[in-house]
């Protein structure tokens, strides 16, 4: 009688999903001062979380065309939110509601989510993936700007701070001549 191998009897690989709130994530990131290397970040989520599928928040800023396009070309499923100025000229885009409504319509499809941002607002949805065992984790930016409520929230075992994540994930200037 032939008994089956390993390989056969393990279970398919995770299939998760990413919702990153692409403002927090970058502000946050430059605040700790570097800046975020988004393909580095993308391959991260596949071969940390087995994140299959990425989907960027952002508000659209005309003039940002190349950003737009090297983020989807980096795997990235971009999601636009219409951008106003404000009487002070800064653009806002709020893309939070975005995040919470494509991660309940991608609901049936994935094992869990990936929530990339530090943001309070976003404590009821993961409250809720915890809940449904649909939580792989959050994955915040920025341990001291991220939200006391959304930390409590996720508890320690299910978010992640980037903030020592800098030597993977750094953005490396190109520019830097190499010394002979």
């Amino acid at each position: 009688m032939r008994t089956k191998s390993k390989l056969s009897a393990q279970s398919p690989k995770p299939n998760n999903y990413a919702f990153i709130d692409g403002q927090n994530v970058n502000l946050a990131i430059r605040d700790l001062g570097w800046k975020l290397d988004f393909k580095r970040f993308r391959v991260y989520l596949k071969e940390k979380y087995n994140v299959e599928k990425a989907y960027y928040f952002i508000g659209y800023v005309e003039g940002n065309e190349i950003l737009y396009q090297s983020l989807q070309e980096y795997g990235y499923i971009c999601i636009f939110k219409p951008t106003l100025a404000g009487p002070d000229g800064k653009i806002k885009g709020n893309c939070d509601a975005e995040l919470v409504l494509h991660t309940m319509i991608e609901y049936p499809n994935y094992n869990q989510a990936v929530i990339a941002s530090g943001d309070g607002d976003f404590a009821c949805l993961v409250e809720y993936l915890i809940e449904k065992d649909k939580l792989r984790t959050v994955l915040a930016p920025n341990f001291k700007k991220s939200s006391w409520l959304l930390r409590r929230v996720a508890q320690d075992r299910y978010i992640a701070f980037m903030n020592n994540l800098r030597q993977k994930l750094e953005l490396k200037d190109k520019k830097k001549k190499k010394v002979p």
